[in-house]
């Protein structure tokens, strides 16, 4: 009962029982005054509000994950069905987080802060994050955005790629640029791959304005600096830190790049060797890859793999996890993802980018893949897998549907990277018979692919993406200036050019989809390998007593526990404290830096005689 109706009503009861007789005339004693029940503490008012905000949210995030998973995975041309049902969804999930009675509440609680334990802090200060990013006091702009948003996904997605007259799919055209030797041939092919760009741009500027203005309602001056300040970071200290992390890598880069102009020249047959390399020479759309410019006897996994098939380097990937501690997946996970490349003839398209979802911050976890049976995917699935044991292993009790994340954002990444590169070592491969153990193998030819992978992404993440979008959000950059922009950076910090000019009637940097997509964290990625390198060089040498180049994970439960520590927490704990906790050191180069040395001498000395450019 109500309390607020108990003294009405007891007054009514006493009225009744006691009417005065004739004979016995009696008086009632006035009811005793009852005190006031004390205020809920500031902890249980915070407690009750994100207890009801919690259930709210995770019933309308997976909503909307359902919505997004359908829109990347059945993209029909022309149909608006799953387009309008994902704006929809995402409509109503920003209604909630962008509230302003929970904006409202959310402040009134966190002026309080320091009488609250940490974990209820945490979640307010995440819940007013994501506030940030749907404010309902510009709820037309908020919705604006999501539309822009959504139809920007699927043009993303459901773009016809032509090569020769014919349609193609991104996986054709990557390996195209992995085999092709004739220059004029890899420049169409690599053309080909950036003919969705123009199509981006009006999108893509939309975007920019939208996602400026709903975070500058909170406070944030724009986009970028939104995104940097989930690291508890401005964007001046973002900048800062992934500039850094460019110079560290500066000198083995310089090496790199003039090995591959060289060897690319000798490889195609051109007697000039450029001073930049043409962005149309490299095994990869935008030059973030050069590992496939190396083959390392012994270690081509391609036909052996072949043999084995696709669904085989899941379940191994699966099986690998396991062999550390981990758990079985569910079996959702199998039936509800989408793992593998669309039938021949399909009349619908599907996002071919490699991506993990945690559809209900609880047990529903998914796969979105093309995986065939070679060596990227290999790594790929275990890649992705990592990102889905992490949401599994933060699915606990202990912590809140709000913090449910990683550490920060490159620790996602750096786990499923960490395993991608457990997954390629030698003594790995052979545990698992992947190749002869007795093999012989070029281990510098090994490293040198490693680093044509892990060290050249660095300038293209933390260089070329970071300070083109700071440069789109943070400083408005003219609509003329957007390719110009692109190349120039490529140049400076990757010392890529384009075979042929690029004006702004392209727009090259839109057809990175992380661009449209996931915009303005790519440093995420960058940072990601910075802390695996950390984890890796740990585990190698505190834990398995083994060389960081030759190691094997698989079957170690101790590695697995190192990880599942890591993981466990989610974003409950500061991700400076884990990485410091873990690893005994702060964010730092110097593991990377030092796995690839001896690769830095022998570079040097093949290098001996050739022009630097960098």
């Amino acid at each position: 009962m109500h309390k607020s109706l108990l003294p009405v009503l007891t007054a009514a009861a006493l009225l009744t029982a006691c009417v005065p007789t004739a004979k016995a005339p009696v008086t009632a004693a006035p009811p005793a005054a009852q005190p006031a029940p004390a205020a809920p503490s500031w902890p249980q008012q915070a407690e009750a509000f994100l207890t009801d905000y919690s259930a709210q949210y995770q019933r309308l995030y997976t909503a909307s994950a359902e919505a997004e998973w359908r829109s990347n995975t059945h993209i029909v041309a022309g149909d608006t069905a799953n387009s309008g049902a994902t704006a929809r969804a995402n409509e109503r999930m920003a209604a909630f987080t962008g509230s302003m009675a929970n904006i409202a509440r959310l402040r009134e609680l966190l002026a309080h802060k320091a009488e609250l334990p940490e974990i209820q802090v945490k979640q307010l200060e995440t819940a007013l994050y994501n506030a940030a990013n749907s404010p309902q006091t510009i709820a037309d702009v908020v919705s604006a955005r999501i539309k822009a948003e959504t139809q920007q996904t699927e043009k993303l997605y459901g773009f016809d790629y032509k090569y020769q007259g014919k349609s193609v799919t991104t996986n054709d055209l990557d390996e195209l640029l992995r085999k092709e030797k004739n220059p004029a041939k890899r420049e169409q092919i690599w053309a080909a791959s950036k003919e969705i760009g123009p199509t981006l741009k009006p999108g893509l500027l939309k975007l920019r304005d939208l996602r400026n203005q709903t975070v500058q309602a909170l406070g944030y001056p724009d986009y970028f600096t939104y995104q940097a300040s989930d690291y508890g970071l401005s964007r001046q200290e973002m900048m800062t830190l992934v500039r850094k992390l460019n110079t560290e890598l500066r000198p083995l880069y310089r090496e790199l790049h003039t090995y591959a102009r060289y060897e690319l020249a000798k490889q195609y047959g051109v007697k000039q060797v450029p001073d930049y390399l043409p962005a149309s020479w490299l095994p990869n759309r935008w030059g973030q890859d050069w590992s496939a410019m190396v083959d390392v006897k012994g270690l081509d996994l391609d036909p052996v793999l072949a043999k084995k098939g696709a669904e085989w380097q899941v379940q191994q990937a699966e099986r690998f996890y396991q062999s550390l501690g981990f758990p079985a997946l569910p079996p959702s996970f199998y039936t509800k993802s989408s793992l593998y490349p669309l039938p021949k003839g399909a009349d619908y398209k599907k996002n071919n980018h490699a991506s993990a979802w945690h559809l209900d911050l609880d047990h529903d976890v998914r796969s979105l893949m093309s995986v065939e049976p070679n060596t990227e995917w290999y790594e790929t699935t275990h890649h992705e897998l990592g990102h889905i044991y992490y949401y599994l292993t933060y699915t606990n009790p202990e912590v809140p549907v709000l913090l449910r994340g990683g550490a920060n954002r490159a620790y996602h990444e750096a786990m499923g990277s960490l395993m991608g590169l457990a997954a390629r070592q030698k003594p790995f491969l052979a545990g698992l018979g992947l190749i002869d153990p007795k093999v012989k193998t070029d281990e510098m030819q090994s490293l040198l692919k490693e680093a044509l992978g892990s060290v050249v992404f660095i300038p293209f993440a933390s260089g070329v993406m970071s300070e083109w979008e700071n440069s789109f959000y943070a400083d408005n950059l003219a609509p003329d200036q957007l390719n110009a922009r692109w190349w120039e950076l490529a140049k400076q910090y990757q010392g890529i050019v384009p075979a042929a000019p690029r004006g702004e009637q392209f727009l090259d940097p839109a057809t990175k989809t992380h661009i449209n997509d996931d915009p303005a964290q790519y440093y995420d990625y960058a940072l990601s390998y910075i802390i695996l390198f950390q984890l890796h060089d740990h585990i190698a040498k505190n834990i398995l007593k083994q060389d960081p180049h030759a190691t094997n994970y698989y079957g170690n439960k101790e590695v697995g526990a190192f990880l599942a520590d890591i993981m466990r927490p989610g974003a409950s704990k500061d991700w400076r404290t884990v990485l410091k906790d873990k690893t005994g050191e702060d964010l730092s180069a110097r593991a990377m830096v030092e796995y690839f040395q001896p690769l830095m001498a022998y570079l040097k000395e093949k290098n001996k005689g050739r022009k630097y450019t960098m």
